[in-house]
């Protein structure tokens, strides 16, 4: 999976908080966001196979990556905490890594993950 982006994002028509730092980035555009559902429609599909939420499914598979590869996923809500815990419980066999891995290289991911100013900063 080259980039692994918020599936809880409010679909392709939602809006965020007026601070929600998904305002300026490309991709939580709302042309952006309804190119990228493919992606996230089929991690729900997968998710639900697992008995899973999307969110827990993308940080195992981070999780999957390297023992040394720890997400730090962010949230303000309990409840989304708590879902993020569940992802340690979640076990890919080699098989879902590569299933999960290969349906993202053929969704393309549309937008910057930065806008152009904040990734200078970061090296992208």
């Amino acid at each position: 999976m080259r980039h692994v982006w918020c599936v809880r994002s409010r679909g392709e028509s939602g809006t965020f908080d007026s601070t929600d730092f998904r305002n300026v980035v490309p991709r939580f555009t709302p042309e952006n966001r309804k190119a990228n559902l493919a992606f996230v429609e089929w991690l729900t599909k997968f998710a639900e196979r697992k008995k899973a939420t999307p969110a827990q499914i993308a940080l195992a598979w981070l999780l999957a990556q390297k023992p040394w590869m720890v997400p730090i996923p962010g949230t303000t809500k309990l409840h989304r905490l708590e879902e993020n815990n569940g992802a340690s419980a979640i076990e890919l066999s080699a098989d879902d890594v590569s299933e999960i891995t290969l349906a993202a290289s053929k969704i393309p991911v549309e937008g910057a993950r930065y806008p152009e100013h904040l990734e200078k900063m970061v090296g992208i």
